[in-house]
């Protein structure tokens, strides 16, 4: 409470602008508190100078508080010239040490408490290499989307016709551009008083039952691909959750982890599971569908909109976007337990939204706590990779050598923000496996706690510094 009543009465002088009081204050706390941290160790003994035996505390002991004492005096120093930075320096630190310690104490409870996923990567580094193959994948599902697209768009024969390039040359009224001409077959000659006529590509035929559903079948195009993208996305869920949990229910730890188990979770999920993976990415895909014909039709009639239709239309695309977001979370929960116990979409996806009302609080402070670091996560990786990448291409890093002049570059915001692009994707890619290996672990964690009781007969499978901070044992086996 002192504290913040000195906070305030700093920002109170700020408003003000009585930056030179503040300094005043300060100069006359180190007249007291310098000689007394000097002479007795610790400034609060100057109010309480004995402890219970009744010695002086802090005597003998001023080796760190003479470094301290320097501080400061440099501090107070450095206030009483430029007062106005400092303060606000000293305000901002210390609510961002408040945020980083409360921060720090939450994560410590719930993310290293009841998520140890720092052991399960140690024990399977083969995780953080699987975003390289799903991102292989989606590269294949991208490029067939985009060729059978081409393929779409360019089907049926092209339509040539002649048409005067400039009517200023010669008599070219003759010319009206509905005639249709063959390229390889057309003549200049054949029109002697336009010599400016030319045989143009105009389109592409657009009669025949395949042209005339080419609109449908682009859609359908947009339809398989998202199926395919949501299908690869579970496919890596399901086989990181299945070498997550694969660790979680070894009991002793590390000798009763599979051998490779990346790849075993990745064959029984081809094996086994592609049924409930295409099925719940197809129900995430019917959702997004909806989304994109509702984008598509708000686009088309935006301008003969009233506002009741306005109105309602957002309130279409904002339910859609909450079941959305809603579905991608009960996959993604159904898919850890379709990796755990192999039962079938519907009966996983029950199992685990029960499982997870069950333990509410819990999920919502994990959720969150995790989302916040995560993103500090990415937040570190593309700031750092963009401020080099702006150092870099404006030229304020020199490279040795003549292969890469960044003096060349006319414009050198576009690959700065290329490079911060590219480095989100790769952050995101790959903080995604620490992201799974927390959920799957806590859904773990949640069964572990509801099937087991700690006796010989249901041990827990949880580690041993999981058991210490929730009070909880396996008890030995009685001897006869």
């Amino acid at each position: 409470m002192k504290l913040i009543q000195f906070l305030m009465f700093c920002f109170h002088l700020i408003v003000q602008n009585k930056y030179h009081k503040i300094a005043d204050v300060c100069i006359s706390c180190e007249m007291v508190l310098v000689p007394a941290a000097w002479l007795y160790g610790d400034p609060r003994h100057v109010l309480y100078p004995r402890n219970s035996t009744g010695m002086f505390c802090g005597v003998g002991q001023n080796n760190g508080l003479v470094i301290a004492m320097v501080v400061i005096v440099l501090f107070l120093l450095l206030l009483r010239f430029t007062a106005p930075v400092l303060v606000w320096v000293l305000i901002i630190g210390v609510l961002a040490v408040g945020a980083f310690g409360t921060l720090h104490l939450i994560s410590d409870m719930f993310i290293k408490s009841f998520c140890p996923n720092q052991p399960a990567l140690g024990h399977m580094m083969s995780t953080l290499f699987y975003p390289i193959v799903t991102f292989v994948l989606l590269l294949v599902c991208v490029s067939y989307w985009g060729i059978t697209a081409l393929y779409l768009a360019t089907s049926g024969a092209p339509v040539y016709k002649v048409v005067a390039m400039n009517t200023s040359q010669g008599d070219c009224s003759v010319i009206r551009a509905n005639e249709t001409c063959d390229p390889e077959m057309f003549n200049t000659t054949q029109y002697p008083t336009c010599p400016s006529a030319r045989c143009v590509f105009i389109n592409y035929n657009t009669e025949g039952l395949f042209q005339r559903n080419l609109f449908n079948l682009q859609i359908y195009n947009v339809f398989a691909f998202l199926w395919c993208v949501n299908f690869v996305i579970a496919l890596g869920h399901c086989t990181l959750a299945g070498a997550f949990g694969s660790y979680y229910w070894a009991f002793s730890k590390p000798a009763d982890i599979p051998t490779f188990p990346l790849i075993q979770s990745f064959m029984r999920a081809l094996r086994y599971h592609v049924g409930s993976l295409a099925f719940g990415a197809l129900i995430l895909t019917l959702v997004q569908m909806v989304r994109i014909i509702l984008e598509y039709l708000d686009h088309k009639f935006k301008e003969a909109q009233n506002p009741c239709t306005r109105f309602i239309m957002c309130c279409l695309k904002c339910c859609f976007w909450c079941l959305e977001k809603f579905i991608k979370f009960i996959n993604r929960n159904a898919y850890i337990m379709i990796a755990i116990y192999g039962k079938n979409f519907c009966v996983s996806a029950k199992n685990a939204f029960s499982l997870l009302m069950r333990n509410i609080i819990r999920v919502v402070v994990l959720d969150k706590v995790t989302d916040l670091l995560l993103f500090f996560g990415k937040l570190l990786v593309v700031g750092g990779v963009g401020v080099l990448a702006f150092f870099f291409f404006s030229g304020r890093i020199q490279t040795p050598g003549t292969t890469f002049e960044t003096a060349a570059l006319n414009y050198y915001w576009m690959p700065i923000i290329t490079v911060v692009f590219g480095a989100y994707l790769i952050a995101h890619g790959f903080f995604s496996v620490y992201n799974m290996g927390v959920d799957t672990l806590f859904l773990c964690f949640l069964e572990d706690l509801e099937r087991n009781d700690g006796s010989p007969e249901k041990p827990y499978f949880m580690s041993k510094n999981l058991m210490k901070i929730l009070n909880k044992k396996n008890k030995a086996p009685k001897t006869s």
